[in-house]
């Protein structure tokens, strides 16, 4: 049951005495003047980055081998580089983000992100560019825990602009990044010379020092701490003042005594009772929409060339309408849609539509004619669709929403831990598989939704609104989340003189 707030004369001046009025404050959306949905924009303008970042040598990447001469296994550490990178970032970032606060780590990743962005536009070898792109990985890994936790914690519970529905805008931001950098690639490629393959890639990676460093120079009049985490880590007074600059609200500080600042749950309590189906489902989601997205959407550039050999500017045309008009267009209405069907049930529709994706693709294989074209670009739609309305959306919702404040970091880190390590080994595994198999590799890419929707029948868990700040069965992971007894006047006297 949500916290229910009380008011001191009129809505406008609500009383603050403990964290969970401010929680409700949030869940009730602004009131007025304030800039908390600007905080929204700038945190997916972190996510926009972190697609770019990760999308930018999915075209490249043939020119990259022949450029530094690379082997088949060099080619794949190039490629899986940036992955490996979010493996170590978003343990480590989700941990910073819950210890730390929001805003510190927000930009950190930033900056992070302008400078390994231009020392892999001027790699001179092969290992400073996977050094790079590894450190842009770790950046990534940092950014999405703190990202997806300014998404829920300035939005409100319920309606339109919802937790959930800011939560699930990760993904169409997600799609337009990638076409933003395919309609980048193509532009250069009409103006650079075809004697300087290279200048294409290492363009498209320097561009993305561009979108951080905007966001670096707003952040001072805009970006503020998160109010709820701020109040979780017992400070009501600042969160109170950051709520009147982005919510619009007055609110009436009602504490007898400062809390004293709580103890946080330990990252272990995400693997246990309460917290451990959540963590399973939420791992198991992250494993299989890695694998298969790193199979499929990263690599559908070099499997388009050589399915449909395909030139170079018509692979950059196809990629660009598979996103913007099918994996743009599913995050759209997955956004839309949840809002009547919950999360769950999308999910399990999604992972369905990837089966027959996936199975087209495998049995197709190379096309021989027309027919076999056009039946093979349906595949890779209707894959990119349905990660797009489905898993792809869902994905990020379920661990933004399944944890608490004092948890949400270190849940969405640790997902997209696994999530990391789980494409990691498929983009480093792909080179050779395909090598290996041929188009066969599409059946081992269909066990990945399959095993989805097994996932989920075992598990049932809806997180579309839901809010963990107000579970009081949560209350077991930290005595701070427990409501406070009142205090006897002898107490208040005890506590003021120590």
């Amino acid at each position: 049951m949500a916290h229910e707030l009380s008011f001191a004369g009129s809505p406008e001046r609500p009383v603050i005495r403990s964290a969970d009025d401010i929680s409700a404050i949030v869940n009730r959306g602004p009131a007025g003047k304030g800039h908390a949905n600007v905080i929204v924009l700038l945190a997916l303008g972190g996510v926009f980055l972190d697609a770019y970042d990760l999308t930018t040598l999915s075209y490249g990447i043939g020119d990259v081998q022949k450029h530094f001469g690379l082997t088949t296994t060099q080619t794949g550490l190039v490629a899986a580089a940036m992955n490996a990178g979010t493996v170590a970032g978003s343990i480590f970032g989700g941990w910073l983000t819950d210890r730390i606060g929001r805003y510190a780590v927000f930009m950190a990743d930033m900056t992070c992100f302008v400078i390994a962005a231009l020392v892999a536009g001027f790699a001179p070898t092969a290992t400073i560019l996977i050094a790079a792109r590894f450190a842009m990985g770790f950046g990534v890994g940092m950014d999405l825990p703190v990202a997806m936790a300014f998404l829920s914690e300035f939005s409100k519970l319920s309606g339109k602009g919802s937790k959930a529905s800011r939560a699930a805008a990760w993904c169409p931001t997600w799609y337009a990044a990638s076409s933003v950098c395919f309609l980048l690639v193509f532009a250069l490629n009409t103006v650079i010379p075809a004697g300087h393959p290279d200048w294409l890639w290492r363009a498209s990676l320097a561009f993305g020092a561009l979108p951080a460093l905007t966001i670096i120079l707003v952040r001072r009049r805009y970006m503020s701490e998160s109010p709820i985490w701020i109040a979780r880590n017992g400070d009501l007074k600042r969160a109170a003042e950051i709520l009147r600059a982005s919510h619009g609200v007055d609110p009436v500080l009602h504490v007898t005594v400062p809390p004293p600042r709580p103890n946080p749950p330990p990252p272990s309590s995400l693997l246990r009772p309460p917290l451990l189906r959540r963590t399973v489902l939420v791992c198991g989601m992250k494993i299989v929409s890695a694998y298969s997205y790193a199979a499929i959407a990263f690599g559908a550039p070099t499997l388009l060339s050589t399915m449909l050999h395909a030139t170079r500017t018509q692979v950059l045309v196809i990629s660009i309408i598979l996103n913007l008009v099918f994996a743009f267009t599913g995050g759209l209405i997955g956004v839309r849609i949840a809002r009547s069907f919950g999360s769950r049930p999308i999910t399990i529709a999604g992972y369905a539509l990837q089966i027959a994706g996936i199975a087209i693709l495998a049995l197709v294989g190379t096309p021989h004619s027309t027919a076999g074209i056009v039946f093979v670009i349906i595949g890779f739609a209707a894959f990119l669709f349905a990660q797009g309305f489905g898993p792809g959306c869902q994905q990020m919702i379920y661990p933004t929403l399944s944890y608490p404040t004092e948890l949400r970091g270190n849940g969405i880190g640790f997902a997209n831990f696994v999530s990391g390590i789980a494409a990691t080994l498929t983009m480093w595994a792909l080179p050779s598989l395909y090598t290996t198999l041929g188009t066969g590799v599409f059946w081992v890419v269909l066990t990945a939704p399959v095993i989805g929707i097994l996932f989920h029948l075992a598990i049932r868990w809806e997180v579309f609104g839901y809010d963990a700040d107000s579970d009081r069965a949560l209350d077991v992971l930290s005595p701070a989340r427990a409501p406070a007894e009142p205090l006897s006047s002898l107490q208040i006297a005890q506590r003021t003189q120590s």
